[in-house]
């Protein structure tokens, strides 16, 4: 099996938005904010163009992974460092497609935003900030086809990298790249928590 990693592309942002969609369907925080498993994936999609095309686009920082049959079952979205704030007019354009998202969870959706930006690094940092494959892909190396190009860059730069996981069971897999767990945040006022990881340029 081939897989191939490109920059994604303002015409692969449906595509990565369907995708992520359906990956994060079992995700805890997406779950919290988005109750109802029949319209998550549709609704976190929503999400996903919303904050990929106005946030993470423009830092050119956006991976895609494909088959070899052109399938793309994967995506990792980062922000470069310094890259992660967005201007008022970006959150201005990104305002209905958030309000589609979350609806009646805005305010939830809205003070955890907040609660990880106060609890985000400041040390200059490369941020991963979504990472998943489509359920087809998952055991068959796109996560690790993702992640290696960046962090490789990361090590060649001398630049940390940064990410929450949503997942307990995820943190064991990230370690295997680096990263190091540094405590565990609640952001949802009881709800699942996060736990943020750090990984030092090698």
């Amino acid at each position: 099996m081939t897989i191939t990693v490109r920059p994604a592309t303002a015409s692969d942002v449906p595509e990565l938005a369907r995708v992520l969609g359906v990956a994060f369907a079992d995700d805890p925080i997406i779950s919290w904010l988005i109750p109802d498993s029949r319209v998550r994936p549709r609704r976190a999609g929503y999400m996903f163009t919303t904050m990929i095309r106005h946030q993470f686009l423009p830092g050119g920082a956006v991976d895609a992974a494909f088959d070899e049959t052109g399938r793309m079952l994967g995506a990792a979205v980062w922000a470069p460092p310094g890259g992660r704030r967005t201007s008022g007019a970006a959150q201005l354009r990104m305002l209905p497609g958030i309000v589609r998202a979350f609806r009646g969870r805005l305010r939830a959706g809205g003070e955890m935003a907040d609660q990880m930006a106060r609890h985000h690094p400041t040390e200059p940092h490369w941020y991963l900030a979504f990472i998943g494959t489509h359920p087809d892909a998952r055991g068959r190396g796109f996560g690790h086809a993702l992640l290696a190009p960046r962090l490789a860059h990361c090590d060649e730069t001398g630049s940390p990298a940064y990410l929450e996981s949503s997942k307990s069971e995820n943190i064991a897999y990230y370690e295997r790249f680096g990263f190091d767990l540094t405590g565990e945040l609640n952001i949802t006022d009881g709800g699942p928590p996060m736990w943020p990881m750090w990984r030092t340029p090698r």
